[in-house]
């Protein structure tokens, strides 16, 4: 057995098990997909995710890999980091809320957090002006803990 099936299997991605709350099921692609993300606590691009699931699925193209994107991106599954063009595999209970997302810039890490309050208030903000707000990206672009104290992450 892949290492990227056993992350599948711990993390119950198969393509027989329900996307989210909502019962939406991940096709086989998708599940390989989120089987790469969760292996890393940094975000991937789209290629790096293809280079991965090349080592097995050599004839792989990159429209697959945006394909499964976007489908775990709609499903709550994963994150889009809009800063970066690159992705990080959801790692939070709430797939209903949109998260607050904090990127090293040093070595990479995304750390994911949600505030529901956080998000009202700028929802409440921008609709002051008429806007109506669709989706929330919030990104906090920094250094972490280990790369302020001169840690590596592996």
């Amino acid at each position: 057995m892949s290492l990227r099936w056993h992350a599948a299997e711990r993390y119950k991605v198969t393509p027989s098990k329900t996307g989210d709350e909502m019962g939406e099921q991940k096709t086989a692609n998708q599940s390989m997909v989120l089987a790469v993300l969760l292996q890393h606590r940094k975000a991937l691009t789209a290629y790096e995710v293809l280079d991965e699931l090349r080592e097995e699925n050599p004839k792989m193209a990159p429209t697959t890999i945006y394909r499964a994107l976007s489908g775990l991106e709609q499903l709550g599954c994963v994150h889009r980091i809009e800063s970066m063009n690159a992705y990080i595999a959801c790692r939070c209970e709430h797939h209903s809320h949109a998260s607050v997302l904090s990127v090293c810039d040093d070595c990479g890490l995304v750390e994911e957090r949600v505030a529901p309050d956080l998000l009202d208030q700028i929802s409440d903000l921008a609709g002051r002006s008429g806007f109506t707000p669709v989706r929330h990206v919030v990104e906090v672009h920094g250094m972490c803990a280990r790369c302020e104290n001169g840690a590596i992450l592996s």
